[in-house]
């Protein structure tokens, strides 16, 4: 399932690629959300030229709706998106956990306004069964479980699943972490049963690495999910309260996999920061995902090269408005290549204008394609060091290599 073609000498990143049932991806690689079937504002032809091998879809809001019967009627989520390459698929367990923490409302803007509590988007109870909560869509009750969160991911014929875990947020205690670790071990054991019983032969299944900062967690998650039968291992749950303790985390952890699972693929969920991205590859992350480079383009800011600024460009600022200039010289984006003036989109993103948005997105998850492919570049040269160390000092993607 995963070759590996050159390492760093001088840390633990690793150029490879993923064979899977729907074609091969390069890695390191990041994986645009198409959360409920779509990369938002762009259809999949957009993502393909922009470079990308594949997508991930969201479990949970795909199995609310259209739901499993639908899906499977309707061929899969790749027929039903018009998208022909690999797709990975999260488990569900990030979001229907997030509403006993706080919510989902970065994950579903469209959430009818419920809240923690409310009748619609909460909890209702978490069993060793599963989790039983209130869709926010209409406010019945559901549940989702590993057999189910399986069944849901083989309806989707999704080439990568993710097996169903308890993701907790930093604030809680580190009993509450151990005890949610756990169950997530023995629900890793139900999906992988159920896998193996009725699951599809092409499909690829990944564990979760969880135990939140907690180094003594982390490794016993890390040696039980790396002595499951799984085929790689992601990198779940709270990750520290700032960046210095997150890339603490994350290093321990692929140290503590280079150790126990050393050709596995490794998956980081949920971060996708230019500099995480950078930092995370040094520490041997193979995949990564985050709803970060669409979310930002859809509210009008465009990564740049510039760390003093967290490589953002906020084009709804007056500052813009007769700026003739491009987003970024020589981007081969649609936005900077096609001409759009950072006038053009400042004026275009007040006025609510969709084309904005879109484009705004496409240069966004250009300069993370471009970025990625510089960094795979490294490593096979193996100047990783010197190239990591230009990006992050905020050389554009495409001049450090």
């Amino acid at each position: 399932m995963f070759t590996i073609h050159a390492r760093d000498p001088r840390s633990r990143a690793r150029r490879g690629i993923l064979h899977l049932a729907r074609g091969d991806v390069a890695t390191p690689a990041f994986v645009p959300l198409a959360t409920r079937g779509a990369v938002k504002t762009l259809e999949p032809r957009d993502v393909e030229a922009l470079g990308y091998e594949m997508v991930l879809g969201n479990t949970f809001h795909l199995f609310l709706a259209p739901g499993p019967e639908l899906m499977t009627a309707l061929g899969g989520l790749n027929r039903f998106m018009r998208w022909e390459r690999p797709i990975i698929t999260d488990s569900g367990g990030f979001q229907v956990f997030s509403m006993g923490h706080g919510g989902v409302a970065d994950e579903i803007k469209a959430r009818r306004g419920a809240t923690p509590g409310d009748s619609a988007g909460a909890i209702l109870a978490i069993e060793e069964r599963g989790v039983r909560f209130r869709s926010y869509l209409d406010g019945a009750q559901r549940f989702l479980g590993p057999e189910s969160s399986m069944a849901m991911q083989a309806a989707l014929d999704s080439d990568i699943a993710l097996v169903f875990d308890e993701c907790t947020p930093f604030h809680v205690t580190r009993d509450y972490t151990a005890r949610a670790m756990e169950r997530t071990h023995r629900w890793l054991q139900r999906c992988l049963d159920w896998h193996e019983d009725r699951g599809s032969g092409g499909q690829a299944v990944y564990g979760i690495v969880q135990g939140g900062i907690e180094p003594d967690l982390r490794t016993i998650s890390v040696q039980t999910v790396a002595a499951s039968a799984c085929d790689g291992i992601a990198i779940g749950g709270s990750l520290g309260q700032d960046k210095a303790q997150m890339h603490g985390v994350v290093d321990f952890t692929t140290a503590e996999l280079a150790r126990v699972a050393p050709d596995r693929p490794r998956h980081l969920l949920g971060i996708g920061e230019i500099d995480d991205l950078i930092v995370g590859v040094q520490a041997g992350i193979d995949t990564f995902d985050c709803a970060m480079p669409t979310r930002l383009g859809r509210h009008g800011t465009a990564i740049v090269p510039d760390p003093e600024r967290r490589w953002r460009l906020d084009l709804v600022k007056s500052r813009w408005r007769a700026a003739d200039e491009p987003i970024l010289e020589g981007c081969p984006c649609p936005a900077c290549d096609g001409g759009f003036s950072r006038a053009y989109l400042h004026y275009a993103l007040r006025a609510h204008e969709m084309t904005a948005a879109r484009l705004v997105t496409q240069h966004n998850l250009s300069y993370i394609a471009r970025l990625m492919a510089d960094l795979r570049a490294a490593i096979a040269a193996g100047r990783m060091s010197e190239v990591a160390a230009a990006l992050l000092a905020g050389a554009p993607p495409g001049t450090a290599v």
